[in-house]
């Protein structure tokens, strides 16, 4: 008999295992493998995701990883900068290659460009230029010497697709920055590779941190295709949600009482819990996507009220006054106010905390 599962609960085991109903204490490294990684395009706002998902977390915390190498941001599920452990690095890039193949091989801009190219052998020759850290634009002009009827651009970008590459601090380190930097991953962690993992064990670890989900949200997460056969051959409870989909998940995972209480957090702008979902309804509302979400451009920093989008928030900073701005979608009662400024004037200091004046603002959009 399958078991029947509310929009409200799905949404409540989500944010348990996003670990956005209660921070968590879990050693950073922890927690950057419990959630698969973070989407890490940006240099910085990933921060963010970590600050409202961590007890005390600081920024010097994931500097110091990254530092040490412990922790990198490369490119992994769907193509895109993601920031995870150096195991994970192993593990997970093996597994998302057939994205980066389809990425490189019907990209409209490199696609054409770098058919017929022996792609082994330019693999080699980035291998051997990218034992230091070099742009995009100094590993194209070097690609470009051997094969001058190629562009510089597209032969710097089927490198980044075939080899795994790692974005070198000072690029992402808070606080600071620097120009797109790539090392090979081989010469950057060196050591031992742990053991490959299985698209199995990846789709466990994506219900552990997303689920309950369907198979085409899986597949929405990690870009991979055809997920239905390793799903159907795992020991999985199967749910019915409210739109009669059918859910798999962990038959031993948190699934909270859908009246558990979920405090205001604030996301980033290209927080995973917003973007690995075929089906986004368990925490996007019709009104953020009506009066948030743009044509073009990442999804805007978002705002849970209730465990669901409720608006949105942006920072500034003008020499040494800081602000945040919360705009939400309808009037908010007294006491949940309250929570969302407290939360806003935390986060506030977290973004700014040397600030000589620090100021909150909650505005309601009307739309």
């Amino acid at each position: 008999m399958i078991t029947e599962i509310s929009r409200r609960a799905l949404n409540r085991a989500t944010l348990a295992r996003q670990l956005l109903l209660r921070r968590t204490e879990r050693p950073l490294p922890e927690v950057v493998e419990h959630l698969v990684g973070l989407q890490a395009q940006t240099p910085h706002s990933w921060y963010v995701g970590l600050w409202s998902r961590v007890a005390g977390f600081r920024p010097d915390a994931a500097v110091d990883l990254i530092t040490g190498r412990a922790l990198v941001r490369l490119a992994l599920m769907r193509s895109t900068i993601h920031l995870v452990t150096a195991a994970d690095a192993w593990r997970l890039r093996p597994l998302v290659q057939p994205v980066l193949d389809r990425d490189l091989f019907t990209n409209h801009l490199h696609g054409r460009a770098i058919r017929g190219v022996d792609i082994d052998a330019l693999v080699e020759a980035g291998r051997g230029l990218l034992t230091q850290p070099r742009t995009s634009r100094a590993l194209g002009a070097l690609l470009h010497d051997r094969w001058p009827d190629r562009p510089a651009a597209t032969l710097a970008y089927a490198v980044r697709n075939q080899l795994p590459l790692v974005q070198v601090p000072p690029r992402g380190l808070w606080g600071r920055s620097g120009p797109i930097a790539h090392v090979s991953a081989e010469s950057w962690l060196g050591g031992e590779r742990p053991v490959s993992a299985t698209l199995a064990d990846v789709v466990r670890r994506y219900l552990c941190a997303f689920g309950p989900a369907t198979v085409k949200d899986v597949q929405t997460w990690s870009g991979l295709t055809r997920l239905r056969e390793i799903v159907d051959g795992m020991d999985l409870l199967v749910l019915r949600g409210a739109d009669g989909s059918e859910l798999f998940d962990l038959p031993d995972a948190p699934r909270p009482d859908p009246d558990t209480p979920a405090p205001p957090r604030f996301l980033y702008d290209f927080d995973n819990l917003m973007l690995s979902y075929a089906d986004r309804s368990r925490v996007i509302t019709d009104e953020f996507k009506r009066l948030s979400c743009r044509p073009h451009g990442p999804v805007p920093e978002a705002v849970l009220v209730d465990g669901v989008t409720a608006g949105e928030w942006t920072f500034s900073r003008t020499g040494g006054i800081a602000a945040l701005t919360v705009r939400t979608y309808r009037s908010l009662p007294a006491d949940t106010a309250a929570a969302v400024e407290a939360e806003a004037a935390d986060l506030l200091g977290f973004l700014a905390p040397d600030a000589e004046v620090r100021e909150v603002e909650l505005l309601v959009v009307r739309g």
